[in-house]
Order: C-alpha cells, then structure tokens, then sequence
C-alpha cells in the first residue's frame, strides 16, 4: 500500500485515486534527496513518515548509481509524495555500459520517473584525463536520453564549470529542460545556465557563513528560477551543520533566501514549489 504524505494525520487525502500526486499550496518541494542512502537504514520510514505534518509536500529521490537508482524505484512505489530521477552520477561511470542506458531508458518511461539525473562531470575527485573523458561521453549520452524522453535533467558539477558549460552548449542543452544541482559557481555563471533556461538547485551550503558566491547568485537570479534541495543525508544548513541532512532542514534554507532576497518565507517555498511543478512536468 503506497503511504501518503500525511499518514497519521485526520485529513489523509492526499494520493490520487491513480496514485497521481501534486505538493499541496503552501507545502515544501524537496527537490533533491537520497534517502535511499544507507544513512537512513535506522529510521528511513519513521522520517518519511513526518514529512507531511512538517511542511514537505513533495520529493525527488535522486539516483546516484545502479544499485540507489533500483532503490528510488522501491521508494517511488512506496510513497504517494516521492518521485524519482534515474541516472549516473559522474563518479560512478563505472556503473555504465550499453546494459544499464537501456535499463535506464526503459525505466525513465515509467510515470513516476520525474527526470533524468544525477548526471554531469565531477573533476574534484577525478583527475585522471581518460577518466574525465569517460564522463563527458555518459554526460552527453544521458543528456540524450532526456532529449529522447522528453524528461528534464538534474545535472551534477564540480570542479567542471568550463566543460560543463561547453559541453552542454555543444549539445543544444537549452532544448531539454533541467536544473544545476548544488550550485557553486559565480553568480554571472548562474546567469548564464538561467539564459539556457536552467534552474538553478539551492541547499543548505547558502547557510554558511563562507559562501558568498553563492548568497550573491541567490540575490541575483530570478527567484522563478530556483529549486529548494537538500542533497540529503550531505550538506545539511545550519545550524544543524555537520549532521546528518534531512528534508527537514528546508526551512533553514528558505529563510536564508528569504533574507537575501528581502521576503518572506512563504513567498520563497510558494515560488520553489510553482518552479519544482514546472520544471518536473510528470508531477504538475
């Protein structure tokens, strides 16, 4: 039986009667988490199981893998609020080969695979040229797949800002819809993936005290192009930093743009939901 948002509340009337689900008005839209991370083993469904009667209306669980890809479809079946997104993170390329695309492609059709992602290029932990040649090749191949499947993309970047711009501007990337996940580049860098018509995904790492790049970016774009995420169970905001990262903590995150922006809290979770809605057509 799929569990809906607010199970354990009085007004349990959330799911559809085809298990099509919306985030309520008013409601938070997690648009990136992991909870099929072994962080969670402990206490996966007693969490989950909260998330309605504190405000998250909505989530995208984010494959990063093979094996965390199959486990978001588990948790896709098992939760009327959570979505996924099928694809291969840059650091576990090893994972691909032409068996796994096609496990991906004849996955990503299914109704509630809500876009195609982790996917990008990761140079921070990967330095060797072959290998970082590797992840362009499955960066572009994925990025395909989207096309083909008419899904949006959650892309990964770091360490990468030149090829990653390059490459997606090689591929006609501003023909398929997405989000840059953990933004930390410049604010004019921002600029330039929302003239794409990217949006641009904001965690806890707005929170801190040293992040002034990306506290000018949140100032600078427009807010009908940013996505509230956690990356969950990494980068919680503070002050819970250092601990284990929930969708909880989205709040944290909205007030911090709240600030930099000069609105109110409300304002920034009513527009990120609008924009999660817009940009996952599946959900809307």
């Amino acid at each position: 039986m799929l569990k809906d948002v607010q199970a354990g509340t009085p007004d349990n009337k959330l799911a559809c009667p085809d298990d099509k689900f919306v985030c309520p008005s008013g409601m938070i839209f997690e648009s990136h988490a992991h909870y099929d991370d072994k962080q969670f083993d402990s206490d996966r469904e007693e969490l989950l199981s909260s998330m309605g009667k504190n405000g998250v209306g909505a989530i995208i669980n984010v494959g990063s893998d093979f094996a965390s890809c199959k486990r978001t479809l588990e948790l896709m079946k098992e939760y009327t609020f959570i979505y996924g997104a099928l694809g291969i993170h840059p650091s576990d390329i090893e994972d691909l080969n032409e068996e796994v695309y096609e496990w991906l492609r004849s996955s990503a059709v299914l109704p509630k695979v809500a876009a195609i992602g982790e996917i990008g290029l990761d140079y921070y932990w990967e330095k060797d040229s072959a290998v970082q040649s590797r992840q362009r090749y499955w960066f572009c191949r994925q990025m395909e797949l989207a096309r083909e499947l008419c899904l949006p993309v959650i892309i990964h970047s770091r360490d990468a800002a030149e090829d990653t711009l390059a490459l997606m501007k090689g591929i006609h990337a501003e023909q398929i819809a997405g989000v840059i996940h953990c933004f930390s580049y410049s604010p004019e860098l921002a600029k330039e993936y929302v003239k794409m018509g990217y949006y641009i995904g904001i965690g806890g790492v707005v929170t801190f005290k040293n992040s002034k790049k990306l506290k000018e970016t949140v100032a600078r774009i427009p807010l009908e192009r940013i996505l509230l995420e956690t990356d969950c169970p990494y980068l919680s905001p503070e002050p819970n930093r250092g601990k284990r990262n929930s969708s909880l903590n989205l709040p944290y995150v909205a007030k911090e743009i709240a600030s930099l922006r000069g609105i109110t809290e409300e304002e920034v979770i009513e527009a990120t939901r609008e924009n999660a809605l817009r940009l996952f057509g599946k959900i809307s």
